[in-house]
């Protein structure tokens, strides 16, 4: 009975209790981000009080509350902005299903507008080829563009300097240092063999090699730019010395104690007389090529986070070679060439107030060419030719050519809000070139020379809209005053992040350039030679593999074509034109064997032009269909060697002999293609440390041999006057060998090869 009563008594207290207590209100919902895909893991609150809750794999929340009247609902999650609602509370369940939270914009999580470029150096899209990538391919010698012809998009020429890309001619590419176009980046040509460019890859730390459609930012390239940034502080100071029976060098960076600056320089000594003596070359070299190159430089951090550079190198070299002449069996064409170089380069880049960014540069170089040939007999002695075979008397001739070229850039760039940005600026170019072209047979000296005032003017914002939705909207306006004219070229790209380290890109832009100075010596009445691009890539990239394939269209106008006056000199005019498509593809892959790196690329190029003393549109004769390179290194960390393999495959290249006729008109006299381009390189690397490790030298052992099994390589002919005999264009050697031992006092460069490769 007891137990009864008490029973009832709770019940009674359980029912008064309950009268006083405040109706609950069941606030449900769904979570939805900006595509319309369920958001799992939001937090989901009442401002102010303690209810709330999390969105399930559904996007869908419930929980219920006490709380009455007006309430601010916030809804939070990771890598999305928050939201905020008020809503009403009382006795009526809330419902609220049209909930949508924006993801917010991370420049790691972001997609990058990449159609038509490979970076290297910039993290947020992750290495192709670093400066030790490019040291340790095989068959590149540490040369950046022979690396970069690896890639899809290059030719193999290996006739003459630069990068043929995509159908365009080697000075269809430019290159930039920290932003300012570099005038002669090769060492200067010598007929018919290829020289190297004049910058070590060690001297930069991002490289962005754009095979179409780049910034608005560069101008006057109708192909391709490639866009060197140079390393802002060494990590510590160093001393480094290079040794082998070619070259010899001696640098030094000298880091600050505070970290703040730093300065260096070095000088090398390039002569290959003795290796010319071991290994054959086809010339026959009466002054053995001999280079002196120097460089120094300094930089500072300013007080506001930014850094101030300078860079300056000066180059001088020499040499002299004979070939067979191909007008005359029993005759020799003596070539010489004398060359000096000097450039320099400034720059400042500057954190401002409210999120801007500038970037300042400046440059200087000087570039002075005095070729000459002359035609000897048997004995090595000069020739005099009769009128009656007066053309063999132009070959005798000597030039003394000069190009300066004076650079003022600056760039400007703010942060709209996320990661979304403008930038704008503008850059004037003065230059000046002047040519004195001599003919002591027939008493001939002619001066050329120009000046030209350039400037442009330049916009462009990166519009982030999502994560996975950007666009890049730019247009560039330039005037250059040797030819009284201007262009107005805008550039547009677009990219959409697909899945997880996946996107596609396209890119459309104009691009304009000038013509030749060769060109402009003879007449200023032409104008810009013009090229438009449409490209769309896919491209899939992880820390250590990268997938990429890529389609283009290029449409040329206006390209300069040759009007001849008599047959030894001519005009132009803007009246050619072409085209060029083609698709590619590139697979790197750092992950699947361990040490083991490799990438494979292929182009295949499509493409016809109607320049110069083409008489109809033709396939260029640096241009081939198919192109393919493999890359392979790899590097065993117990003994601290790595082996590199490169193997490069291109169908033969056309080639062309277009006469005169006696109406001074071009036409096609013979016309054929060569054989398959084949090429196996090999290089090696040991890397031991020599020492105590308080006092430890760091030493690279370095050798390679370039074309292996000797593969006859044919770049196209030189044809005699008549045109009735022609000449093949091959490499100065079979193969090439280098040996040579790279030491280092302060700075582990043996650790920098192996992480390479982990």
């Amino acid at each position: 009975m007891k137990r009864l009563s008490l029973s009832l008594l709770l019940l009674v207290c359980l029912l008064f209790v309950s009268a006083f207590l405040p109706a609950q209100t069941l606030i449900s919902g769904k979570i939805r981000d900006g595509r319309g895909h369920p958001v799992a893991g939001a937090s989901i609150a009442l401002k102010d009080s303690y209810d709330g809750a999390t969105s399930d794999s559904t996007g869908a929340f419930l929980f219920k509350t006490t709380e009455k009247g007006s309430f601010l609902l916030t809804v939070t999650n990771i890598g999305y902005s928050s939201f905020e609602q008020t809503i009403n509370l009382g006795a009526d369940p809330v419902r609220l299903d049209n909930i949508v939270i924006k993801e917010k914009l991370n420049e790691l999580k972001a997609v990058t507008i990449n159609a038509g470029s490979f970076t290297a150096g910039d993290a947020k899209r992750g290495a192709v080829l670093s400066s030790l990538d490019i040291a340790t391919t095989a068959g590149s010698n540490a040369d950046i563009t022979a690396a970069l012809k690896t890639l899809p998009g290059a030719q193999q020429v290996g006739e003459q300097e630069g990068l043929f890309v995509r159908g365009g001619a080697g000075y269809e590419a430019k290159q930039y240092i920290d932003g300012t176009l570099v005038n002669n980046p090769y060492y200067s040509s010598v007929p018919d063999i290829a020289q190297r460019g004049r910058f070590s890859p060690f001297l930069f730390k991002g490289t962005v090699f754009s095979t179409g459609g780049y910034s608005a930012l560069y101008g006057q390239a109708l192909s391709s730019v490639v866009l060197l940034e140079s390393i802002d502080l060494p990590e510590k100071s160093e001393v480094d010395a290079s040794i082998s029976p070619i070259v010899l060098g001696l640098g030094t960076q000298q880091l600050a104690k505070d970290k703040n600056s730093s300065w260096g320089f070095s000088y090398n000594y390039v002569n290959p007389g003795l290796y010319f003596k071991a290994v054959k070359q086809v010339p026959d070299y009466f002054n053995m090529p001999q280079y002196h190159n120097a460089d120094a430089n300094f930089r500072i951090k300013t007080k506001g986070g930014g850094i101030i550079k300078y860079y300056t190198t000066f180059a001088y070299n020499n040499l002299g070679l004979r070939r067979q002449d191909w007008d005359s069996l029993n005759m020799k064409d003596a070539f010489s060439l004398t060359n000096h170089n000097w450039y320099n380069n400034l720059s400042w880049r500057e954190y401002l107030n409210n999120g801007w960014k500038m970037d300042l540069g400046a440059s200087y170089s000087t570039n002075l060419d005095n070729p000459g040939q002359q035609v000897q007999d048997a004995n090595n002695l000069p020739k005099s030719f009769p009128d009656s075979v007066f053309w063999m008397n132009y070959k005798q001739f000597g030039v003394n050519s000069r190009q300066d070229l004076s650079q003022i850039k600056a760039v400007f760039d703010k942060k709209l809000g996320g990661i979304s940005s403008i930038r704008f600026g503008s850059e004037y170019w003065y230059s000046y070139d002047r040519q004195q072209y001599r003919t002591s047979e027939y008493n001939i000296d002619t001066l050329y020379k120009f000046r030209d005032n350039y400037n442009a003017l330049f916009a462009e914002s990166d519009i982030f809209l999502t994560n996975e939705l950007a666009a890049k909207l730019g247009v560039r306006y330039e005037y250059s005053s040797v030819i009284s004219k201007s262009d107005l070229a805008p550039r547009i790209s677009l990219a959409y992040k697909t899945g997880k380290d996946a996107q596609v890109s396209l890119a459309y832009g104009i691009f304009y350039q000038k013509p030749e100075n060769s060109q402009l010596f003879y007449t200023t009445n032409v104008g810009f030679t013009k090229a438009t691009h449409y490209i769309i890539n896919y491209q899939k990239m992880s820390k250590d593999r990268i997938f990429r394939v890529e389609a283009y269209y290029k449409k040329y106008g206006d390209l300069i074509k040759t009007v001849p006056i008599n047959y030894f000199y001519s005009t132009y005019n803007n009246s050619g034109s072409g085209y060029a498509r083609g698709a590619e593809l590139f697979w790197r892959d750092k992950k699947t064997i361990r040490n083991f790196d490799y990438w494979i690329s292929y182009s295949y190029l499509d493409t016809k032009r109607n320049y110069l003393n083409y008489t109809e549109q033709l396939m260029p004769s640096f241009a081939a269909t198919h192109t393919a390179s493999i890359v392979m290194k790899r590097f065993f960390t117990k003994i601290k060697s790595g082996v590199n393999l490169t193997y490069s495959y291109a169908t033969g290249r056309p080639y062309y002999n277009f006469m005169l006729n006696g109406n001074n008109q071009y036409y096609l006299g013979d016309q054929g293609k060569t054989k398959d381009y084949n090429t196996l390189n090999f290089s090696a690397e040991y890397v031991p440390s020599i020492g105590n490790t308080k006092a430890r030298t760091f030493v690279v052992l370095f050798a390679s041999v370039s074309n292996v099994l000797g593969y006859n390589a044919v770049y196209g002919y030189n044809y005699s006057y008549s045109g009735l005999y022609k000449q093949a264009i091959t490499p100065p050697a079979s193969r090439f060998y280098f040996i040579g031992c790279f030491l280092s006092w302060g700075v582990d460069r043996s650790q920098d090869a192996i992480n390479n490769n982990l």
